[in-house]
């Protein structure tokens, strides 16, 4: 899920929203989470990708992560990078689609941690072919907010 291009320029265009030219639409407050927690995505990850809160653990971050790749919200998959790690611009695949998400596994990431880990497998598609992504994300505090720092491993 640690899309990311060159430090160069994207290769696909960028509109100005940081959205692809085939992004999808928005979702609507009221629409179903795409992070697989059963709450709406206003009151869920929309809340964290607008802004309006910051995720409060490494696994809510990971879940909005995942809602904005499947969002195409690059403005936030950036802002949510640990600046140390973060790549200047994202390139998403136009033939991606991503389907679910399992959290499998956490470590540390509470209120009480400055440091964090989440295993988890995303499922997908890729120009209509099945497949997932399974990685342990490590993530950290930095300036009191939560911040995807690397991948520990994928497969």
């Amino acid at each position: 899920m640690s899309r990311r291009s060159s430090r160069g320029t994207s290769h696909r265009p960028q509109s100005r929203s940081g959205r692809g030219p085939s992004a999808p639409a928005p979702l609507a407050a009221a629409s179903p989470c795409p992070c697989g927690l059963p709450a709406a995505y206003g009151e869920c990850c929309g809340r964290f990708h607008s802004g309006a809160a910051a995720a409060p653990t490494a696994e809510l971050l990971m879940r909005s992560r995942y809602s904005a790749f499947v969002t195409q919200d690059a403005a936030y998959l950036l802002r949510s990078w640990h600046p140390g790690t973060r790549p200047r611009t994202l390139d998403f695949d136009p033939d991606m689609r991503w389907q679910a998400l399992d959290i499998l596994a956490t470590t540390d990431g509470s209120a009480f941690h400055a440091t964090g880990t989440v295993t988890f497998r995303a499922h997908y598609a890729h120009q209509g072919e099945p497949g997932e992504l399974h990685e342990q994300s490590r993530f950290t505090r930095h300036e009191g907010a939560w911040v995807y720092l690397d991948a520990v491993f994928t497969r």
